[in-house]
């Protein structure tokens, strides 16, 4: 157990191996034969018999619409992710002004779902890169964290994920990922320890210099609150 360490030491702890992860989401090759609205309809089905098993009477005003807002849910918004249809489009531009240092988006808002127990992960994402002659908006970087979320994760599979979309938009190896976040499958249930939080991080190129860490890893920790 680490305890009363720094971000930093907590990073070196954890190490480089992303054990039981995968960059890529394990998807089939048929996975989008269905449409969405096919899919819907689908999983609708398959809630309301849950529902059923579990004795729920689907009767009732409050929950008869309750498979049917599950499944829209499922395909078009928690696991939207899962279509390349919605992957944002990063454009990237000239950086005229000629910025070399590091640029830090940090504390990006982030949902996602644990694919194990399809309970909730909630936390921040902090990502970096460093200009090798482009740039892109700001908002890009959010949407990308938004979109690799958007589906059944592991956390680690999600900080590889965000980092070698931000190589391949960028054409830079210099981009670095640290996400702290909360999972449901371990506060709500299980061991139900509310307090704890898992932080994964990915480091590219430059910011696998021990100056070039620390200098990202102090920006994050700085107080930004207005």
């Amino acid at each position: 157990m680490i305890v009363n360490n720094s971000l930093e030491e907590t990073i070196d702890a954890y190490g480089d191996d992303h054990v039981g992860s995968s960059a890529t989401t394990p998807l089939r090759a048929n996975a989008f034969e269905l449409s969405n609205p096919k899919k819907v309809e689908l999983i609708q089905e398959k809630v309301a018999e849950i529902l059923e098993i579990l004795g729920m009477d689907l009767t009732d005003d409050s929950i008869k619409g309750t498979p049917k807002r599950v499944a829209k849910m499922y395909v078009n918004e928690i696991f939207g992710g899962l279509h390349p249809d919605k992957k944002p489009k990063a454009s990237t531009f000239s950086n005229k002004y000629k910025y070399g240092e590091i640029l830090v988006e940090k504390n990006i808002t982030l949902y996602s779902t644990c694919e194990h127990h399809l309970l909730p992960i909630v936390g921040k994402a902090h990502v970096a890169y460093i200009s090798k002659g482009t740039v892109v908006g700001l908002s890009k970087m959010n949407r990308i964290v938004q979109y690799y979320a958007q589906r059944p994760q592991v956390q680690e599979r999600l900080t590889l994920q965000i980092v070698e979309e931000l190589k391949q938009v960028l054409g830079t190896e210099d981009v670095a990922c640290v996400i702290d976040a909360k999972h449901l499958c371990v506060n709500s249930r299980g061991i139900r320890d509310i307090s704890s939080s898992t932080i994964t991080s990915e480091f590219g190129g430059l910011f696998k210099k021990k100056e070039t860490k620390r200098e990202f890893l102090d920006y994050i920790q700085l107080d930004t609150e207005f």
